[in-house]
């Protein structure tokens, strides 16, 4: 089976089997996938795989309401969790985000149709036939990271958002080789 060349131990075949690509507009899910990607920054992905369920437990399973009422006695609590990145900076931009995240869904009705107006609603199909051709960011992830930094959130630069968006589905950014880009074009 041709899958992308990223996918190659277990949990990485899993994550690019089922979820990396897969077009979501479900807020909390996107939140999840915003979170771990500021997290990620400097890191590898694998790391936050192998993390994502510590992350779940730290973070109240990414319910943005309890995360933006974080006081700094939770975030202390949480820097000295062995189980996700203690990075003072990313875990105070976690809440940070949360409340940010907040006041989008309050002006938008929800986070995924803010975010998905940004591709018009629908997912920016590629072509890609090797690793080498995938763009590390673009024009789309410039302009949304400009307007999420604008809305006070923190970590979500363009290469982070660009990874953000391939995560969510935002974009297919399966090479077309893989056995997921024409299961994914179909959504």
């Amino acid at each position: 089976m041709n899958r992308c060349g990223w996918a190659k131990n277990d949990l990485a075949i899993q994550y690019h089997d089922t979820e990396w690509g897969v077009p979501t507009h479900d807020d909390k899910r996107l939140f999840e996938f915003l979170i771990l990607e500021g997290a990620q920054a400097g890191l590898s992905w694998d790391t936050i795989l192998r993390k994502r369920e510590n992350y779940r437990v730290a973070f109240d399973d990414f319910d943005a309401e309890k995360i933006a009422r974080y006081d700094e006695k939770k975030v202390a609590k949480l820097f000295q969790n062995e189980g996700i990145v203690r990075n003072r900076l990313k875990i105070a931009s976690t809440v940070q985000n949360a409340k940010s995240y907040l006041k989008i869904k309050e002006e938008f009705g929800s986070f995924g149709s803010y975010i998905w107006n940004f591709v018009d609603g629908k997912s920016i199909k590629y072509a890609w036939k090797n690793l080498s051709e995938v763009p590390a960011r673009t024009s789309v992830s410039d302009v949304m990271s400009k307007e999420l930094k604008g809305r006070g959130f923190n970590f979500v630069g363009s290469t982070i958002i660009y990874a953000f968006m391939q995560a969510c589905g935002l974009v297919n950014d399966h090479l077309v080789s893989c056995f997921r880009y024409k299961e994914i074009s179909k959504e």
